[in-house]
């Protein structure tokens, strides 16, 4: 049995969710999300709550029953609140900056990177080194940052590279006389 399924989601003051055949569509204050979802699970909206309840008796229905409500969570909470990653450059020289809808990091390359900024994600560089990536949609903004942070992980000698602000790097001890 699903501990997590069995809560009904709280819908906050300000959002609408509306189920459309099997797609449930979210609006709020920061957009539109919308989910498909699976032949595994029902979902009820009622007044401000939306209560998610497997068809079956089998292991796949109880698995996407969590998930399902897990996800719905997730979309409540993107358009009325949203989510943010915050990100750090540590390096001589590196640095990132917004640039119409580029952002330019410069991470130690002969070259400087370009990230195209997708749409329903703002990026906001407040200082040199500190970047803040945010958007309605949890999956999009952690695979943003995360595509960001590839450009340059942080190396474990120096620290130097993206990383993101609660990550601690393990650092090695350098070679010996």
């Amino acid at each position: 049995m699903s501990r997590v399924g069995k809560y009904p989601v709280p819908v906050p003051a300000g959002v609408q969710v509306a189920l459309q055949g099997r797609t449930l569509v979210a609006k709020g204050k920061n957009g539109e999300l919308k989910l498909d979802l699976t032949d595994d699970v029902d979902v009820e909206v009622a007044a401000n709550q939306v209560a998610v309840s497997p068809r079956r008796d089998d292991r796949r229905s109880r698995t996407m029953w969590g998930t399902t409500r897990s996800l719905i969570n997730g979309m409540v909470t993107g358009v009325s609140t949203g989510f943010t990653k915050s990100m750090e450059i540590t390096g001589t020289g590196y640095r990132a900056a917004v640039q119409g809808k580029d952002l330019v990091l410069a991470l130690g390359f002969s070259h400087e990177v370009r990230y195209p900024i997708p749409p329903g994600i703002s990026i906001v560089c407040e200082r040199p080194t500190a970047i803040k990536v945010s958007g309605a949609d949890k999956q999009r903004v952690g695979q943003v940052a995360a595509e960001i942070r590839a450009y340059r992980g942080p190396e474990p000698y120096k620290g130097k590279g993206v990383r993101y602000d609660n990550e601690v790097i393990l650092r090695k001890e350098g070679k010996k006389k």
